[in-house]
């Protein structure tokens, strides 16, 4: 499974952005995506941004690299970091859901 990470276009370069993350700041290929604005959020992999985010998705993904960290090192007090989770059965997005089938 591939983990993409959250990272903030902190300064724009041809090709290329400096985008920050958790761990730091990180020169980032962003051929695949065109210009994002500083500011803007990419998701990266491997060097490379992958996709633009919104601030929302990039929260989101971030919290949950955070809880999965908490978890791998033996840590509570991760539910915080799933607040969209809590209270509600999580849906299965539209491409894993069964096809309907028209009535005969």
């Amino acid at each position: 499974m591939c983990i993409g990470i959250p990272m903030q276009v902190i300064e724009e370069g041809e090709g290329h952005a400096l985008c920050r993350a958790a761990d730091g700041v990180h020169r980032i290929d962003m051929c695949l995506v065109g210009p994002v604005p500083v500011g803007g959020w990419v998701m990266v992999f491997l060097g490379a941004a992958r996709e633009a985010i919104s601030a929302d998705q990039a929260r989101k993904s971030a919290d949950a690299i955070e809880a999965l960290g908490k978890v791998m090192r033996g840590e509570g007090g991760f539910e915080h970091l799933f607040a969209d989770l809590i209270d509600r059965e999580p849906e299965l997005p539209d491409f894993l859901r069964p096809a309907a089938t028209d009535p005969i």
